[in-house]
């Protein structure tokens, strides 16, 4: 990475910067004020980011995918160590993060203390004696709310 001492010494500086005035930065560089409980971290992380764009440019789209495809392996990784119901998933290069699920694979939530399995079958996902075309439709069956099938199960 290029760098120079005066980028670092402003970087630093963005540590010791008031939460008000980080906000101010990320309203200047996205046009809308941060989201609302945003952490300091990601608006330090953020305003880095932009001070560097400022000085070295963007990334290449190339670059840019690699960093999309590593960050889809280390996550999918992070999940398989933390829900081990995920330990079958496969992500693959050509998807970017799309799960891969294999017939067989079982997936396990537990939702207001109750344990809930699921089964990947060929063609869709077997709930409760029910077969299901998306996990989407069995999180909502579970929680009577709108969830992200994949998110809900930790995929």
């Amino acid at each position: 990475m290029r760098t120079d001492a005066n980028t670092e010494q402003e970087i630093a500086a963005l540590r010791d910067l008031p939460y008000p005035e980080l906000c101010e930065l990320w309203a200047k560089q996205y046009g809308t004020p941060p989201p609302k409980g945003t952490r300091r971290l990601l608006l330090e992380r953020s305003a880095t980011y932009w001070l560097q764009v400022k000085r070295f440019g963007r990334l290449r789209a190339s670059a840019r995918r690699a960093l999309k495809s590593a960050m889809m392996e280390v996550e999918a990784t992070s999940h398989a160590k933390s829900a081990p119901m995920s330990s079958d998933v496969q992500r693959t290069k050509a998807s970017l993060g799309a799960a891969v699920l294999r017939p067989g694979t079982r997936l396990l939530r537990e939702w207001n203390g109750k344990q809930h399995l699921v089964e990947v079958l060929e063609d869709g996902f077997a709930f409760e004696d029910q077969v299901y075309r998306s996990l989407s439709a069995i999180a909502h069956r579970i929680t009577n709310a709108h969830w992200s099938g994949p998110r809900f199960f930790g995929l």
